[in-house]
């Protein structure tokens, strides 16, 4: 059981992470301004996310799925009003040349917990996770620690592989930009991110 787990764990976590969305335009705004490790740190945050809300749904946590379904709408307002910020301030960053491989720990940090607190603003991964668990038949793991334990790091695994692949990428086709193409990446990028998060927003005013 343990190999076939760990693998469904890793499609799994693929198939989160391929989809494109706020965070995904993030990490590729990331790799192509900053560098490749900023964009793969970011997506490691997001992973990390991913690992978390797929523990829970393997878990079958009912109440905790209840309270976040229950409260959708904060988190989605919370969800909206954090990519709209966040949408502004890409699209207004000026572009500040360093020496190519300029790497600081700061940074990084940031780069990993904002992908990580963007990526948990939207709960309703769990349901996703929980629907996918179930159509690849890993439900049974429920209750085996070992089980849960592989599926969860095939999930972290799956959704990490991609940005990592995604990252080098760029560098194996050496994709480079000048600051005004940075500035384009940063304003197409702001744009969809802020734009996304004017959408949910407009949608909770439907709901609501």
């Amino acid at each position: 059981m343990g190999i076939s787990v760990f693998l469904k764990g890793i499609v799994v976590g693929l198939i989160v992470a391929v989809p494109v969305g706020p965070i995904g335009v993030l990490c590729l705004c990331r790799t192509l301004t900053e560098g490749r490790v900023y964009g793969i740190i970011s997506g490691l945050g997001a992973a990390t996310a991913d690992a978390v809300y797929g523990f829970v749904a393997v878990l079958g946590v009912s109440y905790v799925s209840q309270i976040l379904t229950h409260e959708q709408i904060w988190f989605g307002l919370l969800g909206g009003l954090v990519l709209g910020v966040l949408g502004m301030r890409i699209f207004f960053t000026v572009p500040v040349p360093e020496p190519r491989g300029t790497v600081r720990k700061n940074s990084l940090l940031r780069a990993y917990f904002s992908a990580l607190f963007l990526t948990f603003t939207n709960p309703m991964t769990i349901l996703s996770f929980a629907g996918i668990f179930a159509a690849l038949g890993v439900v049974d793991v429920r209750g085996h620690y070992l089980g849960e334990g592989e599926l969860i790091l095939g999930v972290f695994t799956g959704s990490a592989l991609w940005w990592v692949v995604l990252g080098g990428g760029f560098k194996i086709f050496g994709l480079r930009l000048d600051p005004p193409k940075i500035q384009w990446v940063y304003r197409i990028s702001g744009s969809f991110i802020g734009g996304l998060g004017l959408l949910l927003l407009l949608n909770l005013v439907k709901i609501i």
